[in-house]
């Protein structure tokens, strides 16, 4: 307890840092530290606000550090489990029940390659009471406003300032007590995204699998339902339920999921495995912002791939309808990464994902080698902010579509590929071609009805494939060098 003034902080028992040498029993002690910090907050917040100015309540995130005095013999060819070099590292930790896999992985190879104690205590960042209630469903947090007395006069609340992504934008980054991090994203930017994630597709963090799938076309949702109830219906399928928005989960393949009271602004789909290994299905919308958003959030959990399977327009007269791209480097015009990736850094294609979707495509449609570049070509993908380019003068677009020698175009693709090069989440693109507007073919009704009702059944087939394929890769190798800056964190 601390007196400055007339205001009391009240905060939890003091916990005393420990080292492990063991993974398993470093998580178990953050997650004991993490319960004792939020229930405490809880507690406070549900005795209500009535010493506002005389106490305020406060508890602390746990953190993670590692201090090493040497350079590991590490195995160069590993993109991540050990730190650059001799100094002190550290980040802070929420969820450890969320991310205990996770956690006991990452702390593993520190203490297999570097040969020293984890130390485990209390940080000196405080738990937001938004952040600490949200998974007590006892609690109700009311706005700011609605009642007689603020509610951060009591409570610590959110902090911009800590919730940026410094550490994955910046080179060098080092916190105020000189510790370099430990993992690329703090407890509170992961606390926020979490808090995104279920205001934008209506469900839970914890059901999101490790493969996610990205579209922006609601028809691949009812595609996707009809694929989760087959596979649960076969006892040879690895998948064990399928959750819908307002978290409705169901392991009977006949069972109703009901719709959600309110339709989420990104209505998200997920077939369950073991260990996380599904299949997340989000419906991003139209549009680069929806694309930054689902990212930013999504990256938090850490998946080990992403891919966009959506629409595009073909730009070359050799392509039709329903034909595959697989993009094999972008024209980022979408605009609103430029602030944190500027145009000018390269967006390499990663040969794992372009392997794995190349492969799916011929296991679905049967072709293989030259008969393959019948229905696919490999190619520069443009993305644009403005979904009615084809109105404007002709003259400009397309002249420079033709210099970057793009085969197609859609507003979300380049978008989602260069935050997971930002986040370095393994990344990938196939689309389908929807329509041809610089050769008279356009996106309306008519045209575009035999089109969707016999395409999005195949397309959506191969990005599963795929992600199944990433699925039995080792994660040494699907998480790319090639995705990993000069100083680097040692979690994935």
């Amino acid at each position: 307890m601390n007196t400055q003034n007339t205001l009391t902080v009240l905060s939890p028992e003091a916990a005393e840092p420990r080292s492990f040498t063991s993974a398993v029993e470093a998580v178990d002690y953050l997650s004991e530290l993490y319960a004792s910090a939020t229930a405490f907050l809880s507690a406070a917040f549900s005795k209500g606000l009535g010493d506002a100015g005389t106490t305020r309540y406060r508890a602390y995130y746990p953190e993670l550090r590692l201090t090493t005095t040497s350079f590991a013999a590490t195995d160069s060819r590993l993109s991540f489990g050990h730190v650059a070099g001799p100094g002190t590292y550290a980040t802070t930790v929420t969820r450890p029940d969320l991310f205990r896999e996770y956690l006991i992985q990452q702390i593993g190879l520190l203490l297999e390659n570097h040969k020293q104690p984890i130390t485990v205590g209390p940080s000196t960042t405080p738990i937001p009471v938004h952040f600490a209630v949200a998974n007590d469903s006892t609690v109700t947090l009311p706005q700011e406003g609605v009642g007689d007395v603020p509610l951060r006069d009591v409570f610590d609340v959110p902090d911009l300032a800590t919730t940026n992504d410094a550490i994955v934008d910046d080179f060098g980054h080092v916190y105020e007590d000189g510790a370099a991090p430990l993992a690329p994203f703090t407890a509170q930017r992961v606390d926020y995204s979490l808090a995104r994630l279920s205001h934008y597709t209506a469900t839970q963090a914890e059901h999101f699998q490790n493969h996610v799938l990205f579209t922006n076309y609601q028809f691949y949702m009812s595609e996707f339902e009809a694929y989760a109830r087959a596979a649960l219906a076969d006892p040879d399928s690895p998948y064990t339920s399928f959750v819908g928005p307002g978290n409705v989960e169901i392991t009977d393949p006949e069972a109703p999921m009901p719709e959600a009271a309110k339709t989420p602004q990104m209505p998200t789909f997920h077939l369950k495995a073991p260990g996380g290994s599904g299949i997340t299905l989000v419906n991003i919308g139209v549009g680069p912002s929806n694309a930054k958003t689902a990212t930013d959030h999504i990256a938090v959990l850490r998946p080990h791939a992403w891919l966009m399977v959506g629409h595009c327009a073909g730009l070359r007269n050799s392509q039709s309808l329903g034909d595959f791209v697989l993009a094999h480097a972008y024209l980022r015009e979408d605009h609103v990464l430029d602030d944190d990736l500027p145009v000018w850094i390269p967006i390499p294609a990663l040969a794992e994902i372009q392997i794995a979707l190349e492969s799916a495509v011929a296991d679905v449609t049967q072709l293989e080698g030259f008969e393959l570049k019948r229905i696919m070509r490999t190619g520069t993908v443009a993305t644009i902010d403005n979904r009615n380019w084809e109105l404007r003068d002709q003259s400009g677009p397309v002249q420079r579509l033709s210099q970057s020698r793009a085969i197609a175009l859609d507003m979300e693709s380049a978008t989602i590929a260069a935050n997971g090069f930002r986040f370095r989440v393994p990344y990938g693109t196939l689309l389908c071609v929807s329509d041809k507007p610089l050769h008279g073919e356009l996106k309306l009704p008519g045209m575009a009805s035999d089109f969707y009702t016999t395409q999005v059944k195949r397309h959506l087939l191969i990005g599963i494939r795929a992600m199944e394929h990433l699925r039995g890769m080792p994660l040494e190798r699907l998480h790319s060098r090639k995705l990993r800056s000069f100083e680097e964190t040692a979690f994935l």
